[in-house]
């Protein structure tokens, strides 16, 4: 049936519902030095990624220009896209991922906003930080309305012996692969003498630029930093698998991240006033900013609160892969496409599934867009010219967007439009 929910396994592991992931990964021998970097990622990879996603959905929106009766299939990530994409009232969105962590953290998202109280209530359980009582919040309005298998895992225990569901009365964004790989960074940060934190306390895109220029500019000429972006598992805290390094390496001489890092750090820090800019809060402040501090995410904005909460009915979400959930749908089926960066780990034959898959379903005038490392796109000369001759890349508007992206992650974002 449409939209059922898989279950969870409490702990799952390669071993078990990570079996997906783990083949999505996986495509060199073991014993090879690919091979073993790959699976290192994988064992990474395989727990919680993204407590949030960091990919713009300001920059989404405007490229995908939802509208009323579209269909969207989305890869889910931290699910804040996926509550993004429901303010514009799509008929239907299918959310996929691979890794069954980001699942339940989906799932429990929409139910926050499905059943607590307020939007005060829903900031409060997943935009604020120290708010003990968001465990009470789970218990009393959504545990009874989750699946058994969300229900298990937000209940079962981390290592230390804690219910999973008290980090979102921590500090969720602090956990995470992704969590600790930035508090990693402000360690190394500070054994350097700089205190990350206080990019917070700039009041001006003039202060913003000095703190980068004085501070964090000359940290990447550090020989101990330029040695960890030289390792292809140095960043894999960012979720860049191996085969992304290559591409990311590829744009500098020295085969090291250190020159790119310092590119995508000035964005992120100078490019965007800093009250405008949750990205930044969260690499910075390792939280979201106070109301008089900056904007939350648009997902946990008050203006967009109605609409998400009636249309959080029109999502459903599938642990399997986007390729297998597009094999299942009619043809024509699809208005819009998200693919975040997950090309850039493909195979040239996973590459080919995919894009026949889109093809096939995709409707008059579908829309697909993903980010990619590097600054070009994946796709040509990977792509057979029978499927790649169907699709319209849009360059001025993928370079216009690119440009707008405040996540400052990645090197380039695409626009693929379907002709008629």
């Amino acid at each position: 049936m449409a939209g059922q929910m898989t279950e969870l396994a409490p702990d799952a592991g390669f071993g078990g519902k990570n079996a997906k992931l783990k083949s999505a990964l996986l495509q060199h021998k073991a014993l090879s030095f690919a091979g073993l970097s790959e699976r290192l990622f994988g064992l990474l990879f395989s727990g919680l990624v993204y407590p949030q996603i960091w990919e713009d959905p300001i920059v989404d929106m405007a490229a995908m220009q939802i509208e009323p009766g579209h269909r969207i299939v989305t890869i889910g990530s931290g699910g804040c896209n996926m509550l993004t994409y429901l303010s514009a009232g799509p008929a239907r969105i299918d959310v996929v991922d691979l890794n069954p962590h980001h699942i339940a953290l989906n799932r429990l998202k929409l139910a926050a906003f499905r059943h607590l109280p307020s939007h005060k209530d829903v900031v409060r359980f997943l935009g604020s930080t120290g708010t003990r009582s968001n465990a009470q919040a789970f218990d009393l309005f959504l545990a009874p309305t989750l699946d058994a298998g969300t229900r298990t895992y937000w209940n079962g225990r981390d290592l230390m012996g804690r219910r999973r569901i008290g980090v979102l009365g921590r500090n969720i964004y602090r956990t995470g692969l992704l969590g600790r790989f930035i508090a990693a960074s402000h360690v190394l940060a500070r054994l350097h003498g700089v205190n990350p934190a206080d990019f917070v306390q700039a009041r001006s895109m003039r202060e913003q630029r000095q703190f980068f220029d004085d501070k964090l500019a000359p940290l990447f000429d550090r020989p101990v930093i330029r040695w960890i972006t030289g390792r292809k598992s140095s960043l894999f805290g960012l979720g860049i698998p191996p085969q992304q390094f290559d591409e990311l390496a590829s744009l500098s001489e020295e085969r090291s991240l250190a020159a790119v890092l310092r590119h995508r750090l000035e964005k992120l820090t100078c490019h965007f006033p800093l009250r405008e800019n949750y990205f930044a809060w969260q690499a910075f402040g390792r939280r979201y900013p106070l109301p008089h501090e900056g904007d939350l995410p648009p997902y946990l904005q008050a203006s967009n609160y109605e609409a998400i909460r009636n249309h959080a009915d029109r999502v459903a979400v599938h642990h399997e892969s986007f390729t297998d959930l597009l094999g299942r749908k009619p043809a024509s089926s699809v208005d819009r496409y998200v693919l975040l960066d997950a090309q850039d780990w493909m195979s040239d034959r996973q590459l080919y599934d995919l894009w026949s898959e889109v093809t096939r379903t995709a409707a008059p005038g579908a829309v697909v867009i993903f980010r990619t490392a590097a600054e070009a796109s994946i796709l040509p000369g990977r792509l057979s010219s029978a499927l790649i001759d169907q699709w319209h890349y849009d360059a001025e508007t993928s370079s216009k967007l690119g440009i707008e992206d405040r996540s400052a992650i990645y090197g380039g974002f695409h626009v693929y439009r379907k002709k008629a």
